[in-house]
């Protein structure tokens, strides 16, 4: 495994799978190598090289390890509980980062003098909105897919870490500050996720 993204390496510590795990990307460099553009021509981290078989995007990385390796356990069978679960991977992309994004960067990689406060502050107010959704989600259930952990909170739950490890104010959520600490109790999710943030 390539890379620094940390959802993949949850999913395998989850599964019990043994890897070689090779840090790029960002002040490690890296993706900018022909052996590693010819594996991901996005030059982003993380691809996965899983007996010749190539692949990256980091959801689809997640839901191709939960498929092969943990079908009953992080894959359900059912096709509804599959697809819900599909459903809150897609979420995550399409939704929770695209409104976490503008905060991490705003915070941990954009220097304190060229930070906009109030276009850092209407980020962080559309952040906690959205992870108001995965609050009312979990309101009636002990994980996104239902009674079980599943694919779908390994996303969620990477990107549940990112927001409350920043320095803001967070409202309070309690079903999602439930799931999130059932989250850190278990061992890969703090070794693989609970980590300095970058």
């Amino acid at each position: 495994m390539r890379g620094l993204d940390h959802s993949p390496l949850w999913c395998c510590a989850e599964l019990g799978l043994s890897r070689r795990h090779l840090v790029m990307g960002g002040e490690y460099g890296g993706t900018d190598d022909p052996e590693y553009i010819a594996m991901n021509p996005n030059r982003l981290v993380p691809t996965i090289d899983d007996d010749g078989f190539l692949l990256w995007e980091s959801n689809v990385i997640v839901r191709y390890l939960s498929q092969r390796y943990g079908v009953d356990s992080l894959f359900p069978s059912a096709l509804d509980r599959r697809f819900d679960a599909e459903r809150w991977m897609d979420w995550q992309a399409t939704t929770l980062w695209p409104a976490l994004r503008p905060v991490f960067i705003g915070l941990i990689r954009t220097p304190l003098a060229e930070r906009n406060p109030i276009i850092q502050k209407a980020a962080e107010d559309h952040c906690a909105n959205t992870m108001r959704i995965l609050d009312a989600r979990l309101s009636n259930r002990a994980y996104l897919g239902g009674d079980a952990f599943s694919m779908a909170d390994i996303p969620a739950g990477a990107s549940a870490y990112r927001w409350y490890t920043l320095d803001i104010v967070h409202p309070q959520l309690p079903h999602l500050e439930r799931w999130y600490a059932d989250l850190t109790q278990r061992p890969g999710f703090r070794n693989e996720v609970m980590l300095p943030l970058s």
